[in-house]
């Protein structure tokens, strides 16, 4: 209490002018504080994806040695290049086999349909003529007989035995005549139609073996780039194991997958813009064109027992508005809400 009554009027003042300002300072310093709060913005949230591309996978249905390769990694192609050649001289084998079996279906119906040969035709005819012959001296002796039989000079028995051997030569007169009209008429049309269906067949087998052979020549089935190759020159393949693949280059999308509190700002057919970090930072407008749940597999599991839930992943697709020549499959693409 001395030393502040020692105080002179002057520095009295001086004290009260700087407690002044500190108490301004303290109650800027507040305002200042409540004010940042107040408007501090949230850092965003960065959502990390991948870019990705169509892959065709390139197979064929010929098991053989791979013996050369027309194209390598990374080449550009059009549907329809050659890219590889493998060969199997098992399948070729088949092959002159089903030939060799076409030949002899072919070679069988080609004599049906030429019908019986005209030698034997010939001969069927005189043994016809002959068996017609021998009806004509049957009948005149039957007829004697009978005769000779009324006037009472010949005995029954010979009568009779007359009649049967006039009765054998017109039953061979008529299998003779038979024998004949099936020799004109050729083969029967059940045998004509199973010789067809027998080359028909043979056809068949033939078309099934030429169909292995057409992809010992495999070809590209669409535009894009040789992405990886799978087997070594000389290497044996077997039936539909993959060659290599095709990237569809002009195929593109991203892919994020993203927890669903999320989602409100990833809604489908919204246009989202996304950066590219390999693409020194390039900015890329996309738009969302798929969103499907991952399943339980990859759902959140909530650490409380309250006050949090469960939350489940999905996976969403955006395609790039415009062309993006330089994004390859893999690249990081970041988006932030």
């Amino acid at each position: 209490m001395a030393n502040t009554e020692q105080l002179t009027p002057e520095q009295k003042k001086e004290n009260r002018t700087l407690m002044s300002a500190m108490g301004f300072i303290v109650i800027a310093v507040a305002v200042l504080a409540i004010i940042g709060f107040l408007f501090l913005k949230q850092p965003a949230e960065i959502i990390e994806g991948q870019a990705e591309a169509t892959s065709v996978r390139v197979s064929g249905k010929l098991p053989g040695r791979v013996v050369e390769f027309f194209v390598h990694e990374g080449d550009m192609v059009k549907a329809g290049d050659t890219l590889v050649h493998i060969h199997s001289s098992l399948v070729e084998a088949k092959l002159q086999q089903a030939r060799s079996m076409e030949d002899v279906a072919k070679a069988m119906d080609q004599k049906v349909d030429a019908g019986t040969r005209s030698q034997i035709i010939q001969s069927a005819y005189e043994m016809w003529q002959q068996a017609k012959a021998a009806v004509g001296i049957t009948k005149k002796t039957y007829d004697r007989m009978q005769n000779l039989y009324s006037e009472g000079v010949m005995s029954e028995q010979k009568r009779d035995e007359a009649k049967a051997a006039y009765d054998a030569a017109v039953a061979a007169s008529k299998a003779a005549q038979s024998q004949y009209e099936m020799a004109k008429q050729g083969a029967q049309k059940e045998d004509k139609e199973s010789a067809k269906a027998m080359v028909g067949a043979a056809r068949a087998g033939v078309s099934e073996v030429e169909a292995l052979l057409e992809d010992q020549y495999l070809t590209a089935p669409c535009d894009g780039q040789i992405d990886v190759i799978f087997p070594h020159e000389g290497e044996l393949v077997a039936l539909g194991a993959p060659i290599m693949n095709v990237l569809k280059i002009d195929d593109k999308w991203v892919t994020f997958n993203v927890r669903e509190e999320y989602l409100t700002d990833m809604t489908m057919g919204k246009e989202i813009t996304v950066m590219i970090p390999a693409l020194k930072d390039k900015e890329v407008k996309a738009k969302i064109y798929y969103v499907r749940d991952l399943g339980s597999y990859a759902t959140w599991h909530a650490t409380k027992t309250t006050g949090d839930w469960d939350s489940k992943t999905f996976e969403v697709k955006a395609r790039p508005t415009e062309a993006v020549p330089d994004l390859r499959p893999g690249m990081t693409v970041i988006y932030k809400e």
